[in-house]
């Protein structure tokens, strides 16, 4: 229940209890909150039961944890056989470093020295468009917008 609650924490609260209700009433407050817990633990368990004996047999399977969105929407993405065999048909990293080599090789193309005949030059398939690898170069300050675009 507790989980989340560090050394730091829990020190200040233990300091925070003595301020508070002093040393000698401490032990009757911490017993009084863990029966309080226990009450709305079993409280809770009860409910549950109550439920899922309410629901009948097709529900046996029904578990409360399902009922949080994250939890619903994991179990969904998971279970589900057709996103399986589209995630593993579409493998994300393979593309990307496909996409990543052909970059690479057409720019390693185009370093290579020139061919020394035009009959060989006009056999080399040229590389058209910008190259997306290199940073294009500031505008100069006269060709600058007067307006920024991203306050537009």
């Amino acid at each position: 229940m507790f989980n989340d609650i560090g050394a730091l924490e829990l020190v200040t609260i233990v300091v925070l209890g003595i301020l508070v209700f002093g040393p000698d009433k401490l032990p009757k407050v911490i017993q009084d909150v863990t029966g309080f817990i226990r009450k709305v633990r079993a409280f809770s368990d009860s409910a549950k039961h109550d439920i899922r004996s309410e629901l009948g047999p097709e529900f046996k399977d029904f578990e409360f944890e399902d009922l949080n969105p994250k939890t619903f929407i994991r179990k969904q993405l998971t279970e589900n056989e057709d996103l399986k065999e589209i995630r593993s048909s579409f493998d994300l990293r393979k593309e990307l470093n496909d996409v990543s080599d052909a970059v690479k090789s057409s720019a390693s193309e185009s370093d290579q020295v020139a061919p020394a005949s035009p009959a060989a030059a006009a056999a080399t398939p040229a590389v058209t468009g910008p190259d997306l690898l290199k940073k294009p170069a500031a505008p100069a300050v006269d060709q600058r917008s007067r307006f920024d675009a991203d306050a537009t």
